[in-house]
């Protein structure tokens, strides 16, 4: 029994104990309960406060929808009325349409008859305007055909062969005082010699050379200054008449300066001058309906031999030229490189390949002297359809070697044979100026390739002219004495009236 009794204490104990348990949960749950009570009353208050918010807004919205409703009406009504104005203004358009079409039709109608009008007076003043264009057409041309007749008559007036003395200046400026050059006159020039008294008893002389020519320019002459001296006499080429011009001179006193110059354009010579002049005066006479062919050739006379100066082959094939005169009395050079040439560029890329190959070598008057005569020369032909008119021209430019003595050059050797030869051609080319001033029966073109290559230049249908060149320092006196004496025999020479070879 006590066991039992022990065994029911336990377990009232236990119930005790779960008792306890239960009555510490519900009293956690009525405090939850309590707790959850306070949040829902607080969740319907904040529901309800939500509901009003929202039920206001909905009204907001209410009444919008009241008014956009009524706007919408509106709308309805004024679109009603703009579709009934459409309707109206397409009718009137559509009117005003038609009217439109009849009145350009009218418009055009009258424009057409005034435009048919004008065109037919235009015509007429076309008409009247080509008469009076090919009129002074006529004129135009008959004046060029005055002009070169007066230009050429002025040319034959002055002489044939004329000569232009030009000194050089001295390397530091300024001029010699054995040179004068009288300032009013620009055809004198005089070199004033001293000379002591061999018994020494007398004073001092001076004796004075004065030489005068066609023009002496002083060393300050620039380039552009002696061109426009000979402009004229270069233009002859175009109108059919042969032109030649050539250097002549001791070694520096500046030929190939006057006759080629240097790259800058103030600084060119007369060749680059003479071409760039032909090329736009051929421009010009084309409009009068001239039309022009030229044919470039540039040959050396070195040691009395024939050097192809355009040649490009190689050195160990180059042939051998001889001097060849045509029934026509033409001359003319065998295996010669002759260039088709159609503007100034063309002819001045040839010039440059003619300088590469140019012989040169040194001498106590140069270092870098040419030794050998040069001569340019461009074959003009020229031909106007419309007036059934040809011409046939040739423009040659000549820088010739050096003509300073043996003991002035003190060539030696290979360089003594190139100053014999370059002295004997221009000895013969001497004595031909002298047969010609005599007005000998003979001349002895063929004494030398310079003379014989020159011969229609010197004594047959050609206007000429000689650049005397003169150095002017001191030591120089003898050479620049020889050069105006052989320039004056030229200047005295006449070879008679030169004539154009037209047809």
């Amino acid at each position: 029994m006590q066991g039992k009794v022990s065994d029911m204490e336990g377990k009232v104990r236990n119930y005790q104990t779960k008792f306890k348990s239960v009555n510490q949960e519900n009293e956690a749950l009525r405090d939850t309960m309590v707790q959850r009570q306070s949040k829902m009353v607080e969740m319907e208050k904040e529901l309800k406060n939500e509901y009003e918010e929202e039920l206001q807004a909905l009204s907001g919205v209410r009444e919008e929808l009241e008014k956009v409703s009524s706007d919408k009406s509106t709308l309805q009504k004024e679109l009603s009325n703009l579709e009934g104005k459409y309707k109206v203004m397409e009718t009137l358009r559509d009117s005003q349409e038609t009217e439109l079409q009849t009145l350009k039709l009218s418009v055009q109608e009258s424009t057409l008859a005034r435009v048919q009008g004008t065109l037919r007076d235009t015509e007429e003043e076309v008409r009247s305007l080509k008469e009076t264009v090919a009129q002074q057409e006529d004129e135009l041309h008959a004046g060029e055909m005055e002009r070169r007749r007066l230009h050429n008559t002025i040319q034959e007036l002055k002489g044939n062969i004329r000569v232009f003395c030009r000194v050089r200046p001295l390397v530091d400026g300024g001029l010699s005082k054995h040179i004068q050059l009288p300032a009013s006159d620009v055809k004198t020039i005089t070199l004033a010699k001293t000379e002591e008294s061999h018994t020494g008893k007398t004073a001092e002389t001076q004796k004075n050379y004065i030489f005068s020519f066609d023009r002496v320019f002083g060393p300050m002459a620039s380039q552009q200054e002696v061109f426009e001296e000979i402009s004229l006499l270069v233009q002859s080429a175009l109108d059919g008449y042969n032109v030649c011009c050539f250097a002549y001179g001791q070694t520096g006193s500046g030929k190939t300066y006057t006759m080629e110059g240097a790259e800058y354009d103030q600084a060119r010579g007369v060749i680059p001058r003479a071409v760039q002049q032909i090329f736009r005066a051929a421009e010009k006479l084309a409009t009068q309906g001239w039309e022009f062919t030229f044919t470039a050739s540039f040959v050396e006379i070195y040691n009395e031999s024939l050097r192809d100066l355009l040649y490009t082959g190689k050195a160990s094939k180059r042939p051998e030229h001889e001097i060849r005169k045509s029934t026509n009395n033409e001359v003319t050079i065998t295996n010669l490189t002759y260039e088709k040439v159609s503007n100034e560029d063309q002819v001045l890329g040839l010039i440059a390949l003619a300088n590469q190959n140019r012989s040169t070598a040194q001498t106590a008057q140069n270092d870098r002297s040419s030794r050998s005569h040069s001569v340019f020369q461009l074959d003009i032909e020229g031909v106007n359809v419309g007036r059934d008119v040809k011409c046939k021209s040739t423009l040659c430019l000549v820088d010739l070697a050096g003509s300073e003595r043996m003991l002035k050059s003190q060539s030696q050797g290979e360089r003594f044979k190139e100053m014999t030869a370059i002295n004997g051609s221009l000895s013969n080319l001497g004595i031909v100026i002298s047969a010609l001033a005599n007005k000998e029966s003979y001349v002895p073109y063929r004494n030398s390739k310079l003379t014989y290559l020159l011969q229609s230049c010197l004594g047959g249908n050609s206007k000429t002219l000689m650049f005397v060149n003169i150095a002017p320092e001191s030591d120089s006196f003898g050479e620049t004495l020889n050069s105006l004496r052989f320039a004056s025999k030229v200047n005295d020479c006449v070879i008679g009236t030169a004539s154009a070879n037209r047809k």
